[in-house]
């Protein structure tokens, strides 16, 4: 447990923060798995190249990600005034959000559950 008055542990909680230009796209109605496949082929691009990838990929997370892409380029120039030619993605990844179960009928009775999956997207970018 951390010592010190409560303005000292938050001051000092807050000094550990991350200052990288970030963007997170909570419930995404898409599957880890599904966006990972997507996120990989971006992971340390430059933004031009990512962008570039994003736009002739066919799968429907590719257009979630370059939105999300480009809200995390507009938070680098305005609140951090990082050159947009410089950036790159430092990091990218999916977490697991919480699932719908919804229930699809069967014969005889019975039920089959449906899952359908959410995450979590997040893409932090770094200046070369």
């Amino acid at each position: 447990m951390a010592k010190g008055h409560r303005s000292q542990i938050k001051r000092e909680r807050n000094a550990n923060k991350d200052t990288r230009p970030s963007a997170k796209l909570s419930y995404a109605r898409v599957s880890v798995q599904k966006a990972c496949f997507v996120l990989d082929a971006i992971r340390g691009k430059d933004v031009q190249t990512a962008l570039g990838i994003l736009a002739y990929n066919p799968r429907y997370a590719s257009t979630l990600i370059e939105k999300l892409l480009k809200s995390a380029i507009a938070n680098a120039e305005n609140n951090n005034g990082m050159d947009a030619s410089k950036l790159y993605i430092a990091e990218c990844y999916a977490n697991c959000a919480p699932t719908m179960k919804r229930i699809h009928p069967r014969a005889q009775g019975r039920a089959y559950r449906i899952l359908k999956r959410m995450s979590h997207i997040t893409i932090v970018l770094n200046e070369r």
